[in-house]
């Protein structure tokens, strides 16, 4: 091939234009906004209560003490319990790890049948769960709360599982159901043509498919049930509570001085779990959406 042919063509891209700073200065501003509430946080967190007391909340902490990290996670005091926030953590991993697992399966195999089988009265079935999907909570709490304790499970560990699991079910559906749209229709008949059934054509050829929008469901539900607190006040019980739950008890717990900086201790240890699995899994959660955002 001649050296013509690899040519580039077009105009060489402009340097710095006004376009492109107006964008630079926005992102700039975009970033400081969301950023600079987190630094504060880091920041009171790392002082001691003499140097918070001084009023300069942009001032670096004189030493870097984790005092208020430990006081934070061991012993802080949610009204008459000094525990800490550590037993809202492993309260929250108990909600999290089944609501998780239960929702995104459930979800798949339903958005698997809805899209690939013929399903008698699918769309309306997928109406239903659209509608319930952006209900808000609010409209539920009061007969779930009902119905729960009917059922003799309210305030216990099933509760607030199956809880989760009932209101991940509308959008786990429903991108696994565009997700599986967007698949080649051939490979789905290819797997009928050579005798596969429901389970098979499930397990063998469509689930091994299916990691990029696995994973973007297990972001979203993560951050979501790991971010809760409504669901948690009132389904968890206090034996249960989640760490959100824990974190309101220990910011608004008044037995003395209002400790700023284990408060914010407490609030960054809560976030620490949504943005590990953010910071950690980013590019596969933009992976997965761009697979099901595009028709095969």
């Amino acid at each position: 091939m001649s050296d013509t042919a690899i040519q580039p063509r077009g105009r060489r891209p402009a340097g710095l234009t006004p376009g492109r700073a107006g964008v630079y200065v926005f992102l700039a501003i975009a970033a400081a906004f969301f950023l600079l509430p987190a630094v504060i946080m880091v920041l009171t967190s790392l002082k001691t209560m003499e140097q918070i007391r001084l009023g300069h909340i942009f001032s670096l902490p004189e030493s870097l003490d984790f005092t208020a990290w430990g006081t934070a996670w061991s012993s802080a005091c949610t009204g008459l319990n000094c525990n800490g926030i550590s037993v809202g953590f492993l309260n929250s991993v108990k909600i999290l790890v089944p609501s998780t697992i239960i929702s995104i399966s459930v979800g798949a195999i339903t958005g698997y049948a809805l899209s690939l089988w013929n399903v008698r009265w699918a769309n309306v079935l997928f109406g239903i769960l659209l509608i319930g999907a952006f209900i808000p909570y609010q409209v539920f709490i009061y007969p779930l709360v009902r119905f729960s304790s009917m059922a003799g499970i309210f305030q216990t560990l099933p509760c607030i599982i199956t809880i989760h699991t009932i209101f991940g079910l509308p959008l786990m559906t429903l991108i696994f159901r565009n997700y599986y749209a967007s698949l080649p229709i051939e490979l789905f008949k290819a797997a009928r043509v050579d005798g596969g059934g429901f389970w098979q054509i499930f397990f063998y050829v469509i689930l091994p498919m299916s990691t990029p929008m696995i994973v973007v469901a297990a972001i979203l539900q993560i951050t979501g049930i790991w971010n809760d607190f409504i669901l948690g006040l009132n389904f968890a019980g206090s034996t249960n509570s989640p760490m959100t739950v824990l974190l309101n008890n220990i910011v608004n717990s008044t037995t003395g001085e209002r400790v700023y900086n284990v408060n914010m201790a407490a609030t960054i240890l809560t976030a620490a779990v949504p943005l590990a699995v953010y910071f950690i899994s980013g590019r596969w959660f933009v992976r997965g959406i761009a697979a099901g955002a595009v028709k095969g």
